[in-house]
């Protein structure tokens, strides 16, 4: 399922239309330009966040959106926190504490939040932990939309893998978590991009030609190839159907002259700018790298766009 409020759809393939003939078109409606993304670890870590900028601005180099990245290590939407986290040394972070701040500092159009791995706190499914689950997704929902952004996109939750990070019972808990809210497209009318299933799908698949294989090392946190498999799944859901076809995000740069290089100017940039975003819209997650001043982020992030800019044309 996708939206074409969100993204055109495009009816031709790269190799019928040159970049150079759609550099004035934009994949998004007017008035979108910032786009903020948010959510636990697997967010902050950001690769999937680089992806889909890369991918979309090599698509639609005419494109003027800002893909901000605000995702927190250890955060819940729940509250939860399990006993002696992070070794007793602090409770996870509970994204009620900051996200009305974040919300009017970034000033976003659009919202795609990702949260759940962290949310059933690793145990096994209980209705209460899990109603705590249902009643903060609500709530993020309804206060992004009261602050003004135009759309919110809930993402389902990423698969923990049980062979990696133990927990047994926990990858039943996110395959509920995920299914309940999926059922909100048609319950509430909400836009859900399903990464979790597409996730799973793989992994199962590369599991039965190599037992051996992981999408997260940890169970957890998904390596670049995960990450790439997230990516795609917000892409189609977006409408990019074209991006089913490449199994990597290299390989979605190749036609691209200079892809590989955009894509690590452009990794380069997210880097900066959610370390310095973090740190001025502030949050309670010790141990967590401190920005450079936001002005002095936006100007090297400028600078980098100019270098981008320079190697599309």
């Amino acid at each position: 399922m996708f939206h074409k409020s969100f993204l055109l759809f495009i009816l031709v393939s790269l190799s019928d239309v040159s970049f150079a003939q759609k550099k004035h078109v934009s994949p998004f409606p007017d008035g979108v330009k910032r786009v903020l993304f948010i959510g636990n670890s697997i967010t902050y870590a950001g690769e999937f966040v680089t992806d889909v900028e890369a991918y979309l601005t090599t698509r639609y180099p005419g494109m003027d959106v800002e893909f901000i990245n605000v995702g927190l290590p250890s955060e819940t939407v729940s509250g939860l926190s399990e006993p002696g986290h992070a070794d007793g040394k602090f409770p996870r972070p509970d994204l009620h504490e900051r996200l009305d701040r974040v919300l009017r500092q970034t000033k976003p159009d659009w919202v795609i939040a990702c949260y759940g791995m962290n949310d059933g706190i690793y145990l096994p499914i209980d209705e209460k932990r899990f109603q705590k689950y249902k009643d903060g997704i609500r709530w993020l929902h309804k206060t992004v939309l009261r602050s003004g952004v135009k759309k919110i996109i809930h993402l389902t939750p990423p698969v923990f893998d049980e062979r990696k990070g133990g927990h047994p019972g926990y990858a039943h808990v996110l395959d509920i978590y995920s299914e309940w809210l999926l059922k909100q497209r048609t319950a509430s009318h909400w836009d859900v991009a399903d990464i979790h299933g597409a996730m799973k799908m793989y992994q199962d698949e590369r599991i039965k030609k190599d037992p051996s294989f992981a999408l997260a090392a940890d169970g957890v946190h998904p390596g670049e190839t995960g990450h790439w498999v997230m990516a795609k799944a917000i892409l189609q859901y977006l409408g990019e159907t074209d991006v089913s076809k490449w199994e990597s995000v290299k390989d979605a740069l190749s036609p691209v002259p200079n892809g590989e290089h955009i894509l690590k100017l452009i990794g380069e940039r997210q880097e900066i700018m959610k370390d310095a975003c973090l740190t001025r819209t502030g949050h309670r997650r010790p141990g967590m790298k401190e920005g450079m001043p936001l002005e002095e982020a936006q100007m090297r992030a400028r600078e980098i766009g100019l270098q981008v800019e320079g190697l599309m044309k």
